[in-house]
């Protein structure tokens, strides 16, 4: 099996690649490539990502990968963390900026003014942990509680126009899509490779989800 991580210039590569090969089964090649042509080879495709939004869509387009990746998200199981999550959606409120609209949505900021269950100010971004919730049944979530707890870096997030598409929330200051799945594509806001059991059971799963 082989397994592609997108190298566009803009991942959390070495952490992603390190939690994938602590689960990957012998025998399993796990190559960090910023060549479509492997991203097309791949058995298995993860899309990971962070900082600035406007920037990861340019990376993505210079490196000639955007072709690789809309045909991974077509013919193989597909798995986006982060900044890889929002850029499979329409439009980024981050530098007014189109994504590759694979999904219809918007991705939007948290408020400045927003607060917690108890009135305090929650600060902008969201860093650290927080429980996901599961929206629906899903053999990526195999083996994880509901409410599971992961860790998150991020001050925007997903609005999918198409409800069914929400696979999990959290919640900061309201409820927050932080993953979605269809087809052979799941995604998720959180970083697994930096939520310890929780995130490397993620992987696992990605590694032996086969959709139907």
């Amino acid at each position: 099996m082989r397994i592609a991580i997108v190298d566009y210039g803009s991942g959390n590569l070495r952490s992603v690649s390190k939690a994938v090969e602590k689960v990957a089964p012998l025998g399993t090649t796990i190559e960090v490539t910023a060549l479509p042509e492997n991203v097309m080879k791949a058995d298995r495709v993860i899309f990971p990502g962070q900082g600035a939004m406007p920037d990861c869509i340019a990376n993505l387009r210079r490196t000639g990968l955007e072709e690789a990746v809309r045909d991974a998200v077509k013919n193989k199981p597909f798995f986006a963390v982060c900044i890889g999550e929002q850029m499979l959606f329409t439009h980024s409120e981050e530098g007014d900026v189109g994504g590759l609209d694979i999904f219809k949505g918007n991705v939007v900021r948290f408020p400045s003014n927003q607060t917690d269950l108890s009135g305090a100010r929650l600060k902008v971004p969201q860093m650290g942990w927080n429980r996901v919730s599961q929206r629906i049944p899903h053999r990526m979530w195999n083996g994880i509680s509901d409410g599971a707890w992961f860790y998150f870096v991020h001050s925007y997030y997903v609005v999918p126009e198409d409800p069914s598409l929400i696979a999990g929330v959290t919640f900061y200051g309201k409820e927050v899509t932080v993953a979605v799945a269809k087809d052979n594509v799941f995604a998720t806001q959180f970083h697994p490779e930096k939520s310890a059991a929780a995130g490397l059971a993620l992987y696992a799963n990605f590694l032996t989800w086969n959709p139907d």
